[in-house]
């Protein structure tokens, strides 16, 4: 019995999309426009703020499309993003604690929309972040975006 090519072709694309990760950048600039196609005669939908993360769905060219926290698309100017890896808190009284473990020593509170610095990229239950004060300590995954 042979499988036909069609279901062995569509099988690979799957299994490849799956191990595609996800590609997270920053806004670097001040602040930079995000439109609605790619160009700067496309209409403006909304500036972004300097360190606002933001997941890279497609590159064309000069011009990167990108989800927010909300999932809402839009275009920006590749030139605009940083490699440097920012979280947005997504709950309300989010705990930053000095070890992954919920009985460790509470360091913070972040409130919901809080920007902090990814330091350690691996995906885990518990991520370790850092805030522009300097804090830094340990947060849930679940409780942010940009991971």
């Amino acid at each position: 019995m042979t499988i036909p090519r069609f279901l062995l072709s569509a099988a690979f694309v799957l299994a490849s999309a799956s191990a595609h990760a996800l590609d997270f950048k920053s806004i670097g600039a001040a602040s930079t426009i995000l439109y609605d196609a790619p160009s700067v005669k496309g209409g403006k939908l909304f500036i972004a703020v300097r360190g606002m993360p933001v997941e890279v769905v497609l590159t064309y060219g000069e011009w990167v499309r990108v989800r927010d926290a909300n999932g809402d698309l839009a275009w920006a100017e590749a030139k605009a993003l940083s490699p440097r890896r920012n979280v947005v808190v997504r709950t309300a009284n989010a705990k930053v604690r000095a070890g992954t473990d919920s009985d460790a020593t509470l360091l913070m509170t972040a409130d919901k929309g809080v920007l902090l610095e990814l330091v350690d990229p691996q995906p885990a239950s518990w991520i370790k972040v850092r805030h522009r004060d300097g804090i830094s300590g340990f947060i849930r995954a679940a409780d942010v975006w940009g991971i």
